[in-house]
């Protein structure tokens, strides 16, 4: 059997338990530089603030309706997610970390075990010692697994928060409860493909060929079928895959004209894709730079562009890729625009032990040498102690976050106080 367990509302539950006082309150929580609304309470869902909601736009309906703003808090998410993570892989050593609020485990020789019972203690032990709600959902296959999550989530109060599909009816029941849309892997093309075809839940769809399948959508599509009909095609990734593109992307806190401020953010964003990169062990070998204006200023001119550059040689070093990011920028930069977003994304990764040289390549041991003990440097002292002479030196750029709770379980400073 395998379990999806999922973080209920994750952001705004990591929010309320350090601030109990909002539990049963509309909490939103908004992107970076407080830009839009990337997560809800079923609360603020019920008011019908949507996702992606302009901050700005919805100032007053937050106001009025008295909904609690949060500017996003990743290294609170993060630190509260792997004790999440780490509860949950005392039950089986099969887990499959899906996503930050998310994981699949796979329960192997637990044929004689009660997991309605075992569901009920996760949801508890993982309450009692984070905080976090979670709803559980149990199936054959990661697919009706995810099901059964849902159906686990939204009758918490017949269900106790776990669900499991185990005979033949449940399963049945479950897929023609499931929108089509609403299938894990099925994409909004294709779920507007099949709606069209009269295909219009989970159910309908294992009853396609097994030919029409494979030809419109892939082995992967057919994998999903068997998946859904309970026959496990889809396996459990127990190792993280490695990234095949990196990207620093940020908006301002005020809009920037000059080439040279430009310039210091393209520069820090490749860095911290660099890093990035260091740390998964891959090179890039391609890489893709942009620049947006501010959509929202009146009169303002729209523009926006960007610029790929393929590298002589796949590299991880933070010169020789900041020097290649500022050659992209100076192709898009146009004087007299006021800029609100730029981003750098690295292309072509390749593992830094495979990657191939040629006779005259610029990415010299030096470089190799110099970026261990940067990175040891920065391990030890805090980043941005040493900086390329194109960043800033003594500006230490943030982002706007007017409404940050503070890092309860990741910095000693600001740890709850009792008094």
């Amino acid at each position: 059997m395998f379990a999806l367990i999922d973080c209920n509302n994750f952001y705004a539950s990591c929010e309320r338990v350090f601030q109990p006082q909002f539990e049963g309150k509309p909490v939103v929580i908004l992107s970076n530089n407080d830009g839009c609304v990337i997560a809800r309470s079923n609360e603020a869902k019920a008011l019908g603030i949507p996702m992606g909601a302009p901050a700005f736009k919805y100032r007053e309906a937050f106001k009025k309706n008295s909904v609690k703003v949060f500017s996003s808090n990743y290294p609170l998410y993060g630190d509260m997610s792997s004790r999440v993570m780490h509860i949950l892989e005392g039950y089986t050593p099969n887990v499959e970390i899906y996503s930050i609020d998310e994981a699949f485990l796979a329960f192997e020789g637990f044929d004689h075990f009660n997991l309605k019972e075992t569901g009920l203690k996760m949801r508890k032990q993982v309450r009692q010692w984070t905080g976090i709600p979670v709803s559980v959902g149990f199936a054959p296959s990661k697919a009706l697994s995810k099901i059964a999550n849902k159906i686990a989530k939204k009758f918490t109060e017949r269900t106790n928060g776990v669900y499991i599909i185990d005979n033949e009816d449940k399963r049945l029941k479950a897929l023609k409860w499931t929108p089509i849309a609403d299938v894990w892997g099925i994409g909004r093309q294709h779920a507007k493909r099949l709606q069209v075809m009269g295909v219009k839940n989970a159910l309908d769809f294992t009853m396609l060929p097994d030919e029409w399948v494979k030809k419109h959508m892939s082995v992967l599509g057919l994998r999903l079928k068997k998946d859904l009909q309970g026959l496990p095609a889809i396996q459990l990734e127990e190792s993280i895959p490695t990234k095949k593109s990196i990207a620093t992307t940020r908006s301002f806190k005020n809009t920037l004209t000059a080439l040279v401020d430009l310039e210091e953010r393209i520069t820090t964003y490749t860095i911290s894709c660099a890093e990035k990169l260091r740390k998964q062990k891959s090179c890039a070998s391609a890489l893709y730079v942009f620049v947006k204006s501010d959509p929202h200023k009146a009169g303002a001119t729209p523009y926006r562009n960007g610029y790929t550059l393929t590298l002589p040689n796949a590299t991880d070093s933070n010169l020789i890729l900041a020097q290649h990011a500022l050659k992209a920028l100076k192709n898009i930069y146009r004087s007299g625009i006021d800029y609100k977003k730029a981003g750098v994304i690295v292309l072509g990764l390749t593992p830094t032990a495979e990657r191939q040289i040629t006779l005259f390549e610029q990415d010299t041991a030096k470089h190799h040498d110099l970026m261990k003990a940067l990175d040891k440097i920065h391990l030890r002292f805090g980043p941005h102690r040493m900086k390329l002479a194109s960043q800033d030196l003594k500006q230490t750029w943030k982002m706007r976050q007017e409404h940050l709770s503070q890092r309860y379980t990741t910095e000693i400073k600001e740890i709850i106080r009792v008094k």
